[in-house]
C-alpha cells in the first residue's frame, strides 16, 4: 500500500500519509528507523506508476472521505523527491481538494532546479539539515556519491527564497555525532542563512539503524535551542503532543498496524495514538501477529518497541551499507 492512515500526527494533525518510494534513499542515515536495505542513489525515476499513486488516493477518498483530514503528507520509506511524479501527484491533491499538502524530505536535492519547481505547489516542505559540516555529514547522513553538504545547504537556501509556502527546518542530533561546538556553530550560520519559519529541533527516538546512534538530554536540546536564531521548536519524544486528532471510530483493521511498522517501530501506546484505536484491541492484536511471527518485540530505552520480525533479525545482524545504484 503507497497510502497510509490517516495517522494522528504530533507536528502536522490527522494526516493521510503518501509513500512514494519504498527502500530507496539518496543517505543511509545512522539513526533512521526504517531498517530495510535501502539501495542508496540520486536517479529521480518513477519508483512506483505515478498513476498507481494517484488511483490509490482517489479509491481512498472515495471509500473514506477526507472531511476530518487536516493534511495530506507526502513521504517515503526513502526519499520521496527522488520520485519524478512528485510535482503530479501534488498537483493533483491540490485540484481536487481544498487541504492542504506537506512534504517530508532530507533536502538533498533541493539544489535540483526542477526538484525546487515541482515542490512549488505543496503548502508545507518540511526539509532535513543535521548538521552544516562535511566530516559530520558523512558520519551520520553517509549520503550516496556526489552529494555535497555545502551544495545542500545552498539548495534549500534558495528554495526558501523562491517559495511561497510554509519551510520548517528539521534538524536532528546524535549524541557525539554532529552535536559538538564546531558543529553547531556551523548550524547557527547555515540556519541563519536560510531563515526558515520554523526550526524543529529533534534526537534519536525510536530504535535507529545503528546502535550506536545516541539521544541527547532534554538540557542539551534547550542549550542548543537557544543558540539557533528563529523560531525553535523541540519535538523530541517526551513533550507535550498537543491534541492527537479527532478521527472518529473505524472499523479495527490489523493491516493498518502492520503497515505503521513496515514504516517505523513502535510502543503500543504509539499505535493508539497514531491510529486512534482501543487499546484492549491493540495488545490483543500485537500478541496475535507476534505468533503469526509477522511482528516482534524490541527494548529501547526502557520501552518496548514493536517492529516488523525481519527489521528486527536485520538489526540484530548488523546493518550493512547498502549498494549504490
Amino acid at each position: 500500500m503507497n497510502i497510509f492512515g490517516p495517522v494522528n500526527s504530533r507536528r502536522l494533525g490527522l494526516s493521510l500519509g503518501i509513500d512514494l518510494v519504498p527502500g530507496f534513499c539518496t543517505f543511509n542515515c545512522v539513526y533512521c528507523e526504517i531498517n530495510r536495505q535501502k539501495v542508496r542513489t540520486c536517479q529521480r525515476r518513477e519508483y512506483i506508476p505515478t498513476v498507481d499513486i494517484i488511483t490509490e488516493l482517489d479509491r481512498h477518498l472515495m471509500d473514506e472521505g477526507e472531511t476530518e483530514l487536516d493534511i495530506y503528507t507526502i513521504t517515503a520509506s526513502g526519499e520521496p523527491t527522488l520520485h519524478n511524479g512528485i510535482g503530479q501527484i501534488i498537483r493533483h491533491i491540490k485540484n481536487h481538494s481544498s487541504k492542504p499538502v506537506a512534504v517530508l524530505t532530507n533536502g538533498s536535492l533541493l539544489h535540483r532546479p526542477e526538484v525546487r519547481q515541482e515542490l512549488m505547489a505543496a503548502d508545507i516542505i518540511i526539509p532535513s539539515l543535521d548538521t552544516a559540516r562535511p566530516a559530520s555529514f558523512q558520519a551520520l547522513n553517509r549520503p550516496a556519491a556526489g552529494l555535497d553538504i555545502d551544495i545542500i545547504t545552498e539548495g534549500i537556501k534558495i528554495f526558501k527564497e523562491e517559495y511561497s509556502g510554509k519551510l520548517w527546518l528539521e534538524i536532528l542530533l546524535c549524541e557525539g555525532i554532529n552535536d559538538t561546538e564546531a558543529d553547531i556553530k556551523a548550524l547557527e550560520r547555515a540556519v541563519d542563512s536560510i531563515r526558515p519559519d520554523k526550526i524543529q529541533l529533534n534526537t534519536v527516538d525510536r530504535p535507529p539503524l545503528e546502535a550506536d546512534a545516541h539521544p541527547l538530554s532534554r538540557p542539551q536540546l534547550e542549550r542548543i535551542a537557544a543558540r539557533l536564531p528563529g523560531d525553535v521548536e523541540i519535538i523530541a519524544r517526551g513533550q507535550d503532543p498537543g491534541p492527537a486528532g479527532h478521527k472518529t471510530a473505524r472499523p479495527n483493521n490489523p493491516n493498518e498496524i502492520i503497515e505503521l511498522l513496515k514504516r517505523r517501530p513502535c510502543t503500543s501506546e504509539d499505535i493508539c495514538l497514531t491510529l486512534n484505536y482501543e487499546k484492549t484491541w491493540v495488545l490483543t492484536t500485537l500478541e496475535r501477529l507476534a505468533e503469526t511471527a509477522q511482528i516482534t518485540l524490541t527494548r529501547h530505552r526502557d520501552l518496548k518497541y514493536w517492529t516488523m520480525a525481519k527489521e528486527t533479525n536485520e538489526r540484530r545482524k548488523g546493518n550493512k551499507e547498502p549498494r549504490a545504484e
